[in-house]
């Protein structure tokens, strides 16, 4: 009975580390200048270490700290991302995008992002105020702009 138990045991926690997911972000400053800068739920995570993530990574915002920025990054361009292994299949995963919504603005450094490890190539950049890759307008607004056009 003992050796069923610990045969069990160890199936189990092989099981649990093959269904584990782990994400890692990884910044690349090519401006020379400013800090990376990791945040979520208000608290700075990484000013330019790899963050990693034991687990989805639900709600994060990146952008380079100039001094400018505030601690959502307000007054910069970010990046929002929401990293996790698919549950229900395509689409149920990862998302991450440009934000330029105010507060939020260009400020003059390009940004981006990509996926590694699964879905290379796969990502964004933005190179200036008025880019096509970022969103500039709230998602939200546009709708009620859209339903009070219509009505």
């Amino acid at each position: 009975m003992v050796n069923v138990l610990a045969t069990f045991f160890a199936v189990a926690i092989a099981i649990v580390a093959a269904n584990a997911e782990q994400h890692t972000i990884h910044f690349t400053n090519r401006c020379g200048h400013g800090t990376p800068t990791l945040v979520r739920a208000g608290q700075i995570l990484s000013t330019g270490a790899d963050y990693v993530s034991n687990g989805p990574f639900v709600a994060g915002i990146a952008y380079l700290q100039t001094g400018n920025c505030l601690l959502n990054g307000e007054h910069c361009g970010t990046i929002e991302m929401t990293l996790q292994n698919p549950a229900n299949g395509p689409g149920s995963g990862s998302s991450a995008d440009i934000s330029l919504i105010p507060p939020l603005a260009y400020d003059n450094i390009p940004l981006g992002f990509g996926y590694y490890g699964g879905c290379d190539g796969a990502g964004a950049l933005c190179s200036s105020a008025d880019c096509n890759t970022a969103f500039h307008v709230p998602l939200i607004l546009s709708f009620k702009l859209l339903v009070s056009r219509t009505m």
